[in-house]
C-alpha cells in the first residue's frame, strides 16, 4: 500500500535527494547557537498553544519508528525483493527498540510529569524524526544492503556495534531514571502534604534538582552523550558507507550539544555556579 506516490516509500531519486538534503541539517540546527529560546522542558515557556507533554512527546517521536517499519515491509516488494538479509532487520529492531522506549515506554508509562512543548517544536521534531525515518529505512529496506553477501566479513565490526549501542541503550535509560526519581521523589512528598491537609496535590513537572548520579557526578547531560554512544554503534553495525546511520549521529550531535550547553547556563542560572561545580554540559572535563 502506497501513502504517498514516490514518499511513503520512497522513490530511490526521491530519497537520494532527501538524504543529501538531509546531510545539510546542521547547518538549519546551527540556529540554536544564536538563541536560547526552545520552548521545551527545562526551558518551557507559558503559552496558550502549548501541547500538554506527554502527548506532544509521544505524537513527535512515534512517526520516527511507525515510518521506517512501514518503508521495510512495502519498499521491497516494490523493489521485487523476495527478503531482505538479516543485518537490515537487526539494524530496522535497533531503532525500534530504542524509539518504542522513548516515543512510547518512556512518556506514557514511565514519566510522572512533562513539561508541555510548543508547537514550534512538536513540529520540527515530528520533520525530523520523519526525514530520518525515511533515509534511513530506504537503505535498509532496499537502497543499501540486499543480500546476506552485502553483509559477509562485517560480523565481528556488527558485534562490536551492537555491544556500544546495547551498553549506550541502557546507560540511557539509567540516566532517564535518575532524572524521573526526581519528579516520582517529589510526588510522593506533595501527595504526602495533600493528605495531611486535604488539599489536591500540586504538580511536579516544574520541579528541578541537580542529579547526582553515575555520570551526572561529571556532565550534566549524560543521557545525551550515552544516545551519542549508542548511535555511533549503530552506524558501526551498517558499516561506515551507512551514510543514513552518519547522518543520524551527526545531526543528533548538532542539535543536541547547542541544548546541553544552553541546559548547562540553566542549571547554573537556578543552582548558581557553585552547586553546579565542575560538572560540563556533556562531555567530561572538556564541554
Amino acid at each position: 500500500m502506497v501513502l504517498i506516490e514516490n514518499w511513503l516509500p520512497p522513490s530511490r531519486e526521491n530519497w537520494e535527494t532527501l538524504c543529501w538534503v538531509w546531510q545539510l541539517f546542521p547547518l538549519f540546527a546551527a540556529v540554536q547557537w544564536i538563541t536560547d529560546w526552545y520552548p521545551q522542558g527545562k526551558t518551557s515557556n507559558d503559552s496558550r498553544f502549548n501541547i500538554p507533554g506527554k502527548l506532544a512527546w509521544a505524537t513527535m517521536e512515534a512517526p520516527g519508528f511507525t515510518t521506517l517499519l512501514y518503508i521495510m515491509f512495502t519498499l521491497p516488494k516494490q523493489l521485487e525483493i523476495e527478503e531482505l538479509p538479516w543485518g537490515n532487520w537487526t539494524m530496522a529492531g535497533c531503532f525500534t527498540i530504542h524509539y518504542l522506549y522513548r516515543a512510547l515506554l518512556s512518556p506514557l508509562v514511565l514519566n510522572p510529569s512533562m513539561s508541555p512543548i510548543h508547537p514550534f517544536v512538536w513540529a520540527a521534531a515530528t520533520c525530523f524524526q520523519l526525514c530520518n525515518a525515511i533515509s534511513i529505512g530506504g537503505w535498509l529496506a532496499g537502497y543499501g544492503p540486499t543480500t546476506v553477501y552485502d553483509w559477509a566479513g562485517r560480523l565481528y565490526w556488527m558485534e562490536v556495534g551492537l555491544v556500544i549501542w546495547g551498553w549506550g541503550l541502557l546507560a540511557n535509560i539509567y540516566h532517564d531514571d535518575d532524572l524521573r526519581e526526581i519528579r516520582r521523589a517529589a510526588d510522593r512528598r506533595q501527595r504526602k502534604e495533600a493528605e495531611k491537609t486535604g488539599q489536591a496535590p500540586e504538580k511536579v513537572d516544574k520541579i528541578y534538582m541537580l542529579p547526582k548520579n553515575g555520570l551526572f557526578a561529571y556532565i550534566l547531560y549524560p543521557h545525551y552523550l550515552c544516545e551519542w554512544i549508542e548511535w555511533a554503534g549503530f552506524w558501526m553495525v551498517g558499516g561506515l558507507n551507512c551514510h543514513p546511520a552518519r547522518s543520524f549521529l551527526v545531526n543528533e550531535i548538532a542539535t543536541m550539544l547547542p541544548r546541553a550547553l544552553q541546559g548547562w547556563r540553566w542549571y547554573v542560572a537556578k543552582f548558581g555556579s557553585d552547586k553546579v561545580g565542575n560538572r560540563k554540559a556533556i562531555i567530561p572535563g572538556l564541554l
